[in-house]
């Protein structure tokens, strides 16, 4: 399984922040926002990794990742010219998937729970079909919209609807097995003129191997395009890592525990910084 973070677009939603940085390279509280979608390809096992951004902005992730090496993982770019929807990802990593199953994450989503790891695990070892993870709103008309039929068998997602069939919104998370590159490349650009990652899902649904995670009480998903879900998104983090005193997204420790990495490598990434709680989370991590 390969993993997919895509981190283009303009960010126009956060100008003026965002008119010398990739809005993925800002900060969520105390480390890059992109740190937070890699720490969900590696808590999901996933150690070979395709950033996508646009070309400006490709240097600043190869300074800040180099080849992965560093958390024991291998990590490759790729140049996304013109955003033309999240299902061109499939296109433009064809080669990099090269036929396997693949998961892909928005690189400004922040997934966080007990049991999540579960929830992960179980996606990419399905071994065909398509999973996307749902998630309870109270806004479900902003979002892609699973229709439930009985026993909560999917029935149809529903891009933006202006009356919501549940209140179950997709997630930036799916999984997709060694057919995505070419259900993508057939797609049909919709009205924005854009292909559509619910044109994609509805393909597997029509095949009936379209599979839903939901992820209930205790689950927390944030998506961090705004200036305002930006701050939540760091308040979220702050109180968290402040009141159990963990590290969300600390991106050495997951490998140190997941077995990328040694307890000597880990070391030396801790003590680099020493002077941080994230530091002092991977010096914590190997000592206990």
């Amino acid at each position: 399984m390969k993993g997919i973070i895509l981190a283009g677009g303009s960010g126009t939603r956060l100008h003026p922040a965002t008119l010398v940085v990739n809005k993925q390279l800002l900060p969520v509280y105390d480390k890059p926002m992109v740190y937070y979608p890699l720490s969900t390809l590696m808590l999901a096992g996933i150690r070979e990794v395709l950033i996508i951004s646009t070309p400006e902005f490709l240097p600043q992730y190869r300074a800040l990742f180099g080849d992965g090496s560093t958390l024991g993982l291998s990590i490759e770019y790729a140049e996304q010219a013109r955003p033309e929807g999240l299902p061109q990802a499939f296109t433009i990593g064809r080669d990099f998937i090269a036929g396997g199953k693949v998961a892909m994450v928005l690189g400004d989503n922040i997934f966080f729970g007990n049991g999540l790891v579960d929830l992960l695990r179980r996606a990419v070892m399905r071994p065909y079909g398509a999973t996307v993870f749902a998630y309870r709103v109270e806004d479900p008309e902003r979002y892609g919209v699973i229709a439930f039929g009985d026993r909560r068998r999917v029935i149809d997602i529903v891009e933006k609807p202006v009356v919501a069939p549940s209140n179950y919104a997709v997630t930036g998370f799916y999984v997709f097995d060694h057919r995505v590159c070419d259900f993508a490349a057939a797609l049909t650009p919709s009205s924005r003129g854009e292909t559509e990652i619910v044109d994609l899902a509805r393909r597997y649904l029509d095949l009936g191997e379209l599979h839903v995670e939901q992820m209930g009480r205790g689950y927390a998903w944030l998506d961090t395009g705004t200036h305002d879900s930006l701050l939540e998104a760091s308040e979220f983090v702050r109180t968290i890592q402040h009141r159990q005193g963990i590290q969300i997204a600390c991106l050495e420790e997951i490998a140190y525990l997941q077995g990328f990495i040694t307890r000597e490598q880990a070391a030396v990434r801790g003590r680099l910084f020493a002077k941080t709680a994230y530091g002092r989370a991977i010096l914590s991590a190997i000592e206990n």
